[in-house]
């Protein structure tokens, strides 16, 4: 017989809730606890999950084995690792962390704890389940535009964290080497980026907040042809030599396709339990991080950043 997790929620906001819904739909999974800051919110959420609510961290920790971190991005690190310092499993929203000397402590408290560290780019599943991941052509150039009208969510930290950091996690992944040269212009809600890689492709991403509608789409353009994909009108062409694996208009694609967020939480549970390795290592969401920070540097000093040999923090 599996043995079942205790899991809970940090953050009882929109995101919290999504998680809370996930753990509370998986077999052998206890939804047990709710913790936010503001007490009426962790108890709104936990009577819809039926769990308990906690306005403590170090209560909240006392009664699960297992969390997500859903909390502000600001809040991030020091809730993360005081669970890790605790031996609790923790699956934290993106972004990781806001500086890097922060994501590589949580790497460690994970390490040294024995605790399973993932973080929730969990968009890298629709990605990777077209097959554009595993593509052995890397494209010439790449081009995101991610835009949603204004929510008031995440706005403790700049839209290049809390938007843009989740197709820079998909460009890390393509493997079109370190950058050697980012520029970046705008303000904290609008961003417009350019990143040369050391393989010679062009990214350029823009991200808003500010938009009148919402606007998700990606071109890839390969030796071979083009891939644009618009995920909020589904709709996808291919213009290259290989087919994708997966289609909007597939009846059964792979759940990572139709639900990568309970694919994400169920492929933590599994790394809690021990049968499988985490799906999004804090070292990817590192990559992913230090990307972002070279971006921020540059729209803050409004000149382009030239990326020498760095130092990892």
């Amino acid at each position: 017989m599996v043995e079942q997790v205790v899991a809970g929620v940090a953050g009882a906001g929109v995101f919290g809730g999504y998680h809370a819904a996930k753990y509370a739909a998986l077999p052998d999974v206890q939804m047990a606890a709710v913790f936010d800051v503001d007490p009426e919110r962790a108890a709104a959420l936990a009577r819809k999950v039926g769990a308990r609510a906690f306005s403590t961290l170090d209560s909240f920790l006392d009664n699960v084995e297992a969390l997500t971190v859903a909390a502000p991005a600001s809040a991030h690190f020091d809730i993360a690792s005081q669970a890790l310092a605790r031996g609790r499993h923790v699956l934290i929203e993106k972004p990781i962390a806001l500086r890097l000397e922060d994501a590589g402590r949580l790497i460690a408290l994970a390490a040294e704890n024995d605790a399973v560290l993932q973080v929730g780019h969990q968009e890298r599943f629709v990605f990777d389940a077209f097959g554009i991941l595993s593509r052995q052509r890397k494209p010439l150039s790449v081009r995101c535009i991610r835009a949603n009208p204004p929510t008031g969510r995440g706005e403790d930290v700049s839209v290049v964290f809390d938007l843009m950091i989740h197709d820079i996690d998909l460009v890390c992944r393509l493997g079109l080497g370190a950058p050697v040269s980012v520029a970046s212009e705008g303000c904290a809600d609008e961003v417009e980026a350019e990143v040369t890689c050391a393989g010679g492709a062009v990214v350029t991403m823009k991200a808003s907040r500010l938009s009148p509608v919402r606007d998700r789409r990606m071109r890839l353009v390969y030796d071979d042809g083009i891939v644009e994909i618009d995920f909020v009108n589904r709709t996808i062409e291919n213009t290259t030599g290989a087919a994708l694996k997966a289609s909007f208009d597939d009846a059964s694609p792979n759940p990572a396709f139709t639900d990568p967020l309970g694919y994400g939480v169920s492929r933590f549970i599994d790394a809690v339990r021990g049968e499988a390795a985490p799906a999004i290592t804090g070292e990817e969401a590192r990559a992913a991080l230090e990307w972002a920070l070279m971006i921020e540097s540059a729209r803050a000093g409004a000149a382009p950043v030239r990326v020498m040999e760095r130092a990892r923090a």
